[in-house]
């Protein structure tokens, strides 16, 4: 576990290091990226980083649960007012998707977690998967969703957005023009469009059968 600071300005180094790190292992790789290079895009020294972090894998670690709590605060913070499962999912997924296309780290690194850190990995998905587990779960008894398993549901949900922030976000080329529809990396942007949201939408709302209490419509699907 990674030493807390003790100042404000500890504090604000701390940070700046684990900024850093998220940048070099995500351009570079687990493998390839070293500490001197982290301090160095922090600008601090090698003996500031061991104040903090005993090792290059405690860094690592303390990058994916930061990317973890920031991502989480994100979609929570937009889903809050929704008043619907219905409206919860689409303002989730609209957050989701802003804060990939500001932090594409988020993919790269915790892609590179599997093999370097599962635990950091195994956490990332547990915490995440866990709030849309009960949160299903509440919405099932409110009866905003059809009679769906909420642990199927939430994995399925975590599914659809990491390859479709991936196609659209991560492995889109903003400077090409789209391409075939089956290839990754002909989505021609670098944001999610209307219309694949749309479409993403339509597709999840008819999965979940989720019903919109305040128009009194309920979208069937095969888990109503």
């Amino acid at each position: 576990m990674s030493a807390q600071p003790r100042t404000a300005r500890g504090t604000r180094t701390k940070e700046a290091i684990v900024r850093a790190a998220e940048t070099v292992f995500a351009e570079l790789g687990y493998n390839d990226a070293s500490i001197v290079r982290i301090t160095d895009a922090a600008g601090v020294g090698q003996g500031t980083f061991y104040l903090y972090f005993a090792s290059k894998l405690e860094v690592f670690n303390e990058v994916v649960e930061d990317l973890n709590r920031r991502v989480r605060h994100a979609m929570t913070s937009a889903a809050v007012a929704a008043d619907t499962r219905a409206a919860s999912e689409r303002a989730g997924f609209r957050a989701f998707f802003e804060f990939t296309a500001q932090h594409p780290a988020l993919y790269r690194i915790i892609r590179q977690a599997e093999f370097v850190s599962p635990g950091a990995m195994r956490m990332h998905y547990t915490r995440i998967v866990a709030g849309y587990i009960h949160g299903l779960t509440e919405a099932r008894g409110r009866g905003e969703v059809g009679d769906i398993d909420p642990a199927v549901a939430a994995w399925s949900l975590m599914g659809i957005g990491e390859m479709i922030g991936m196609r659209w976000v991560l492995w889109g080329d903003d400077a090409a023009s789209p391409g075939a529809d089956d290839d990754p990396y002909a989505s021609g942007t670098r944001e999610i469009p209307d219309e694949v949201f749309e479409q993403m939408m339509r597709f999840i709302e008819g999965g979940l059968g989720t019903r919109d209490n305040s128009a009194g419509t309920h979208t069937e699907g095969a888990l109503s």
